[in-house]
């Protein structure tokens, strides 16, 4: 950390640069998968291909797990982000011209692989341990700020013109980058190993062992890695749910009702950084059981306004959960294995998960399994997982 980063306050500059590039680049990326999904739906491809899109992008996690950190931890973070929204713009563009939309979107995974453990891991860098769970609101804020308006201009775009959404994801990813330049060039924050894939993965399985022995790290991992294979199983479960439940067939509708569990998110991200702290953690746990209650609950109304409703309360038990659990693992993975390993090791755990429930998704889909049954037993399901994790927690 930068000697002088103590007496500067939480939204300095270097903060508020990774907070613009943030924002630019999860806008781009929520409203490039409503503009692809648009994009296969004319071209009329079956269903269960919209959940396999997303996996395409979220294998690149898995695969580049052991390297990502290596390289957050080994150069100055801030370029690092900006390598890897150039990625992003290249996959975009790639599409645009012709590229075949899953790979393209194989690109921008990578970009979003690299960049993960880069910003989480800059905020330790930017910020100290008593402002850290603030900083995760801040960006979690910034960020769900990106997937509201993302997320509603992907599916707005794209019912005008779906080549015109593909290109607005461009500039957006095209003004992450510019935006990186903003981020102070900081030292990096470990010593380069040598560049051998033996050593590296070596490196890597030691920073599992290291956090998966913490009580808390490892509940943090489970927990986080529970929350976004909900998030994204309940993004697809939306989009196939809105025509059933409300009649609508557009691209905006799911995009406007994901948007509202963003705006619940960063409420939720709110209350928790001010009524919790590092050293008590736990008391987000209830909040991730209850929400997967609600999303049993939700998938049974027809009343649009009691919907909304429902939904700024999934937000908010999803925010409160998640921003605590991010804090702490930064903060253990800065004072252990470095916070960019720490980050990659979260990424492999919660995009395997994705990967997983995903799969199973599009399994039942395929099925022909009603989308209200497949919504009340999944909400059900995680409430019962994390339920069953507080426990195992407690007597570990």
């Amino acid at each position: 950390m930068n000697p002088d980063t103590a007496k500067k306050p939480l939204l300095n500059k270097g903060m508020s640069a990774v907070m613009l590039a943030q924002f630019f680049s999860a806008f781009g990326d929520n409203a490039l998968l409503f503009a692809l999904l648009a994009f296969i739906k004319d071209l009329q491809y079956p269903d269960w291909s919209r959940p396999v899109l997303q996996m395409a992008f979220v294998v690149t996690y898995i695969v580049t797990a052991p390297f990502v950190g290596h390289i957050a931890d080994g150069f100055s973070k801030g370029r690092v982000m900006m390598m890897a929204n150039g990625l992003k713009v290249l996959g975009a563009t790639a599409v645009c011209v012709g590229f075949d939309p899953f790979l393209g979107y194989v690109l921008v995974g990578l970009g979003a692989a690299f960049y993960s453990p880069a910003k989480y891991g800059i905020l330790g860098e930017l910020t100290t341990e008593d402002k850290l769970v603030k900083a995760n609101g801040l960006i979690e804020a910034s960020t769900i700020a990106a997937i509201l308006l993302g997320s509603i201009a992907g599916g707005y775009v794209a019912d005008l013109s779906v080549m015109a959404s593909l290109i607005m994801c461009s500039g957006i990813f095209l003004c992450a980058v510019i935006a990186n330049f903003y981020i102070p060039k900081l030292q990096p924050a470990r010593k380069i190993i040598k560049w051998d894939f033996k050593q590296i993965l070596v490196h890597f399985i030691e920073s599992i062992q290291a956090l998966w022995k913490d009580k808390y790290a490892r509940f943090t991992l489970l927990g986080t890695s529970l929350f976004w294979g909900a998030g994204i199983t309940l993004r697809f479960l939306l989009i196939d749910w809105v025509p059933i439940a409300l009649g609508i067939s557009d691209n905006k509708t799911p995009t406007i009702l994901n948007g509202i569990v963003a705006i619940g998110i960063v409420i939720g991200a709110g209350l928790a950084a001010k009524l919790v702290s590092l050293n008590k953690i736990t008391r987000c746990i209830p909040a991730g059981i209850v929400m997967g209650i609600c999303v049993s609950y939700l998938v049974m109304q027809e009343n649009v306004y009691f919907i909304y409703a429902l939904l700024v309360l999934i937000g908010a038990l999803g925010g409160f959960f998640l921003v605590p659990l991010n804090a702490y693992l930064q903060d253990f993975g800065k004072k252990t294995v470095g916070a960019g390993n720490a980050i990659a090791v979260q990424n492999i755990s919660e995009n395997s998960v994705m990967l997983i429930m995903l799969g199973i998704y599009s399994v039942v889909v395929a099925l022909g399994i009603p989308v209200i049954w497949i919504g009340v037993g999944f909400g059900g399901l995680f409430a019962c997982v994390i339920f069953s994790l507080w426990l195992w927690q407690k007597v570990k």
